[in-house]
Protein backbone atom coordinates (compact mmCIF):
# COMPACT_ATOMS: atom_id res chain seq x y z
CA UNK A 1 0.00 0.00 0.00
CA UNK A 2 1.50 3.27 -0.49
CA UNK A 3 2.19 5.99 1.91
CA UNK A 4 -0.55 8.23 2.91
CA UNK A 5 1.83 11.41 1.93
CA UNK A 6 2.13 10.00 -1.68
CA UNK A 7 -1.71 10.20 -2.49
CA UNK A 8 -3.01 13.45 -4.07
CA UNK A 9 -3.76 15.96 -1.62
CA UNK A 10 -7.81 16.19 -3.00
CA UNK A 11 -9.35 13.84 -5.64
CA UNK A 12 -13.05 15.03 -6.07
CA UNK A 13 -14.77 15.69 -9.22
CA UNK A 14 -16.79 18.90 -9.75
CA UNK A 15 -19.97 17.48 -8.71
CA UNK A 16 -18.68 15.83 -6.10
CA UNK A 17 -17.18 18.95 -4.57
CA UNK A 18 -20.56 21.01 -5.07
CA UNK A 19 -22.58 17.63 -2.83
CA UNK A 20 -19.67 17.59 -0.35
CA UNK A 21 -19.31 21.80 -0.25
CA UNK A 22 -23.34 22.10 0.25
CA UNK A 23 -23.32 19.42 2.79
CA UNK A 24 -20.51 21.11 5.20
CA UNK A 25 -21.96 24.15 4.79
CA UNK A 26 -25.19 23.29 6.11
CA UNK A 27 -24.06 21.53 8.97
CA UNK A 28 -21.56 24.17 9.93
CA UNK A 29 -24.32 26.86 9.84
CA UNK A 30 -26.72 24.31 12.02
CA UNK A 31 -23.82 23.62 14.90
CA UNK A 32 -24.82 24.74 18.08
CA UNK A 33 -21.53 24.58 19.58
CA UNK A 34 -18.01 25.96 19.09
CA UNK A 35 -16.57 22.21 20.02
CA UNK A 36 -19.31 20.80 17.30
CA UNK A 37 -18.15 23.51 14.69
CA UNK A 38 -14.44 22.89 15.00
CA UNK A 39 -14.31 19.32 15.17
CA UNK A 40 -16.35 19.35 11.43
CA UNK A 41 -14.08 22.09 10.34
CA UNK A 42 -10.92 20.32 10.95
CA UNK A 43 -12.12 17.28 9.50
CA UNK A 44 -13.60 19.43 6.43
CA UNK A 45 -10.28 20.87 6.15
CA UNK A 46 -8.66 17.33 6.51
CA UNK A 47 -10.34 16.46 3.45
CA UNK A 48 -8.14 19.22 1.82
CA UNK A 49 -4.85 17.91 3.09
CA UNK A 50 -4.72 20.13 5.99
CA UNK A 51 -5.02 18.29 9.23
CA UNK A 52 -3.46 21.10 11.73
CA UNK A 53 -4.99 24.06 12.22
CA UNK A 54 -4.89 26.83 14.66
CA UNK A 55 -8.02 29.91 14.61
CA UNK A 56 -7.02 33.19 16.57
CA UNK A 57 -9.18 36.15 17.51
CA UNK A 58 -9.21 38.96 19.31
CA UNK A 59 -11.53 41.91 19.80
CA UNK A 60 -8.35 43.85 21.87
CA UNK A 61 -6.06 44.94 19.00
CA UNK A 62 -3.95 48.14 18.96
CA UNK A 63 -1.27 49.77 17.65
CA UNK A 64 1.53 47.70 19.63
CA UNK A 65 -1.05 45.01 20.85
CA UNK A 66 -3.29 41.82 19.81
CA UNK A 67 -4.62 42.40 23.65
CA UNK A 68 -3.91 40.00 26.74
CA UNK A 69 -3.76 36.41 25.47
CA UNK A 70 -6.25 35.42 28.05
CA UNK A 71 -8.49 37.51 26.17
CA UNK A 72 -8.02 35.66 22.33
CA UNK A 73 -10.49 33.07 20.98
CA UNK A 74 -8.18 30.18 20.04
CA UNK A 75 -8.93 27.19 18.68
CA UNK A 76 -6.22 24.69 17.35
CA UNK A 77 -5.94 20.58 16.75
CA UNK A 78 -2.42 21.08 16.94
CA UNK A 79 -0.23 18.62 19.92
CA UNK A 80 0.28 20.14 23.17
CA UNK A 81 4.30 20.13 21.73
CA UNK A 82 3.43 22.67 19.19
CA UNK A 83 1.04 24.66 21.48
CA UNK A 84 2.42 24.85 24.58
CA UNK A 85 6.04 26.87 22.95
CA UNK A 86 4.05 28.50 20.12
CA UNK A 87 1.04 29.82 22.02
CA UNK A 88 2.01 29.44 25.93
CA UNK A 89 5.66 30.68 25.39
CA UNK A 90 4.48 33.24 22.90
CA UNK A 91 6.18 32.07 19.62
CA UNK A 92 3.28 33.26 17.66
CA UNK A 93 4.29 37.30 18.37
CA UNK A 94 7.18 36.58 16.07
CA UNK A 95 5.31 33.90 13.70
CA UNK A 96 6.06 35.82 10.22
CA UNK A 97 2.78 34.59 8.98
CA UNK A 98 1.28 36.41 12.12
CA UNK A 99 3.09 39.53 11.15
CA UNK A 100 1.67 39.10 7.31
CA UNK A 101 -2.05 37.94 8.51
CA UNK A 102 -1.87 41.42 11.00
CA UNK A 103 -0.85 43.74 7.88
CA UNK A 104 -3.25 41.89 5.71
CA UNK A 105 -6.45 40.43 4.46
CA UNK A 106 -7.07 37.37 2.51
CA UNK A 107 -5.53 34.23 2.01
CA UNK A 108 -1.57 33.12 1.46
CA UNK A 109 0.60 30.16 0.64
CA UNK A 110 3.54 29.92 3.02
CA UNK A 111 5.80 29.95 0.03
CA UNK A 112 6.30 33.74 0.93
CA UNK A 113 8.05 32.96 4.39
CA UNK A 114 10.56 31.49 1.84
CA UNK A 115 10.99 34.69 0.66
CA UNK A 116 11.26 36.70 3.50
CA UNK A 117 14.17 34.03 4.30
CA UNK A 118 16.23 35.08 1.11
CA UNK A 119 15.28 38.55 0.94
CA UNK A 120 17.45 38.94 4.43
CA UNK A 121 13.39 40.58 6.25
CA UNK A 122 13.67 38.24 8.70
CA UNK A 123 14.47 39.06 12.42
CA UNK A 124 16.63 36.40 14.69
CA UNK A 125 13.01 35.61 16.70
CA UNK A 126 11.47 35.27 13.41
CA UNK A 127 14.40 33.03 12.10
CA UNK A 128 13.79 31.16 15.53
CA UNK A 129 9.91 30.52 15.25
CA UNK A 130 10.74 29.18 11.43
CA UNK A 131 13.28 26.87 12.69
CA UNK A 132 10.83 25.82 15.94
CA UNK A 133 8.26 24.99 12.60
CA UNK A 134 10.08 22.97 10.98
CA UNK A 135 11.54 20.67 13.96
CA UNK A 136 7.34 20.16 14.66
CA UNK A 137 7.07 19.47 11.04
CA UNK A 138 5.14 22.81 10.49
CA UNK A 139 6.42 23.56 6.92
CA UNK A 140 3.67 23.71 3.99
CA UNK A 141 0.77 25.54 4.29
CA UNK A 142 -1.71 28.70 3.54
CA UNK A 143 -2.89 31.01 6.16
CA UNK A 144 -6.26 33.66 6.04
CA UNK A 145 -6.56 36.93 7.43
CA UNK A 146 -10.64 37.69 7.73
CA UNK A 147 -11.77 40.97 7.02
CA UNK A 148 -11.60 42.84 10.16
CA UNK A 149 -14.99 44.03 11.54
CA UNK A 150 -13.42 46.77 13.05
CA UNK A 151 -9.68 48.56 14.20
CA UNK A 152 -9.53 46.47 17.30
CA UNK A 153 -10.55 43.48 16.12
CA UNK A 154 -8.98 40.61 13.72
CA UNK A 155 -8.94 36.69 13.20
CA UNK A 156 -6.97 34.33 10.96
CA UNK A 157 -6.66 30.74 10.61
CA UNK A 158 -3.22 28.63 9.61
CA UNK A 159 -3.83 25.79 7.96
CA UNK A 160 -0.78 23.35 8.22
CA UNK A 161 -1.00 20.31 5.53
CA UNK A 162 0.15 17.00 6.55
CA UNK A 163 3.48 15.57 6.76
CA UNK A 164 5.47 15.15 3.98
CA UNK A 165 3.34 17.35 1.82
CA UNK A 166 5.73 19.99 0.20
CA UNK A 167 4.73 23.57 -0.42
CA UNK A 168 4.75 23.08 -3.95
CA UNK A 169 1.82 20.14 -3.81
CA UNK A 170 0.06 22.86 -1.71
CA UNK A 171 -0.05 25.79 -4.02
CA UNK A 172 -1.16 23.42 -6.79
CA UNK A 173 -4.25 21.97 -5.18
CA UNK A 174 -5.24 25.61 -3.83
CA UNK A 175 -4.71 26.39 -7.72
CA UNK A 176 -8.15 24.16 -8.03
CA UNK A 177 -9.92 24.68 -4.54
CA UNK A 178 -8.41 27.76 -2.97
CA UNK A 179 -11.39 29.61 -3.84
CA UNK A 180 -13.76 26.72 -2.17
CA UNK A 181 -11.35 26.20 1.16
CA UNK A 182 -11.72 30.73 1.84
CA UNK A 183 -15.20 30.53 1.94
CA UNK A 184 -15.75 27.31 4.00
CA UNK A 185 -13.07 29.30 6.29
CA UNK A 186 -14.72 32.52 6.02
CA UNK A 187 -17.98 31.02 7.06
CA UNK A 188 -16.49 28.93 9.81
CA UNK A 189 -15.34 32.51 10.90
CA UNK A 190 -18.59 34.12 10.87
CA UNK A 191 -20.20 31.28 13.05
CA UNK A 192 -17.83 31.28 15.31
CA UNK A 193 -18.31 35.18 16.26
CA UNK A 194 -22.27 34.12 17.27
CA UNK A 195 -21.66 31.26 19.43
CA UNK A 196 -20.73 30.95 23.30
CA UNK A 197 -16.45 30.66 23.83
CA UNK A 198 -15.71 30.33 27.69
CA UNK A 199 -12.24 29.49 27.04
CA UNK A 200 -10.26 26.46 29.34
CA UNK A 201 -10.96 29.25 32.49
CA UNK A 202 -13.92 31.75 31.47
CA UNK A 203 -17.26 29.49 31.84
CA UNK A 204 -20.27 31.21 33.63
CA UNK A 205 -22.59 29.25 35.83
CA UNK A 206 -26.13 29.94 35.01
CA UNK A 207 -26.44 31.96 38.06
CA UNK A 208 -23.86 33.87 37.58
CA UNK A 209 -24.91 34.42 33.73
CA UNK A 210 -28.20 35.28 35.15
CA UNK A 211 -27.41 37.95 37.39
CA UNK A 212 -25.10 39.68 34.32
CA UNK A 213 -28.44 39.62 31.87
CA UNK A 214 -30.01 41.47 34.74
CA UNK A 215 -27.58 44.77 35.03
CA UNK A 216 -27.67 44.22 31.54
CA UNK A 217 -31.10 44.92 31.95
CA UNK A 218 -30.64 48.54 34.13
CA UNK A 219 -31.59 46.86 36.75
CA UNK A 220 -30.35 47.13 40.68
CA UNK A 221 -28.59 44.54 42.94
CA UNK A 222 -31.83 44.76 44.99
CA UNK A 223 -33.86 44.67 41.64
CA UNK A 224 -31.71 41.46 40.99
CA UNK A 225 -32.12 39.50 44.49
CA UNK A 226 -35.78 40.03 43.89
CA UNK A 227 -35.79 39.02 40.37
CA UNK A 228 -34.29 35.94 41.02
CA UNK A 229 -35.42 35.08 44.71
CA UNK A 230 -32.22 35.61 46.24
CA UNK A 231 -30.86 37.93 48.75
CA UNK A 232 -28.61 41.16 48.07
CA UNK A 233 -25.46 39.80 49.35
CA UNK A 234 -25.44 36.24 46.92
CA UNK A 235 -26.29 38.59 43.97
CA UNK A 236 -23.44 40.18 45.04
CA UNK A 237 -21.45 37.38 45.55
CA UNK A 238 -23.14 35.87 41.72
CA UNK A 239 -21.07 38.96 39.97
CA UNK A 240 -18.32 38.47 42.15
CA UNK A 241 -17.73 35.67 40.78
CA UNK A 242 -18.33 36.45 37.35
CA UNK A 243 -16.05 39.31 37.38
CA UNK A 244 -13.32 37.08 38.58
CA UNK A 245 -14.38 34.34 36.13
CA UNK A 246 -14.09 36.79 33.45
CA UNK A 247 -10.73 38.61 34.56
CA UNK A 248 -12.17 41.98 34.96
CA UNK A 249 -12.60 43.84 37.54
CA UNK A 250 -15.88 45.99 37.41
CA UNK A 251 -19.49 44.34 36.48
CA UNK A 252 -19.65 46.78 33.74
CA UNK A 253 -16.47 45.22 31.96
CA UNK A 254 -18.21 41.84 32.98
CA UNK A 255 -21.49 42.12 30.70
CA UNK A 256 -19.59 43.70 28.04
CA UNK A 257 -16.96 40.71 27.87
CA UNK A 258 -19.71 38.43 28.75
CA UNK A 259 -21.53 39.84 25.56
CA UNK A 260 -18.19 39.66 23.17
CA UNK A 261 -17.81 36.13 23.91
CA UNK A 262 -21.49 35.30 23.75
CA UNK A 263 -22.59 34.09 27.17
CA UNK A 264 -24.80 36.45 27.65
CA UNK A 265 -28.31 34.84 26.58
CA UNK A 266 -27.35 31.06 26.03
CA UNK A 267 -30.41 28.67 25.67
CA UNK A 268 -30.10 26.08 27.87
CA UNK A 269 -30.62 22.39 26.46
Amino acid sequence: MADKTDQPLVRMNESQRLVARRDYLERLTNAQTIEELWQLHCAKMADFGFDRLIYGFTRYRTATSLGDPEDFVILTNHSTEYTDSFLGKGLYFHAPMVRWALEHEGASSWSIVEDMVNSGALTDSERSVIEFNRKLGVTAGFSISFKSISPRTKGAIALTARPGVSQAEVDTMWETYGRDIVVMNNVAHLKILTLPYAGPTRGLTKRQREALQWVGDGKTTADIALLMGLTSATVEKHLRLAREALNVETTAQAVLKAAFLNQMFVLEN
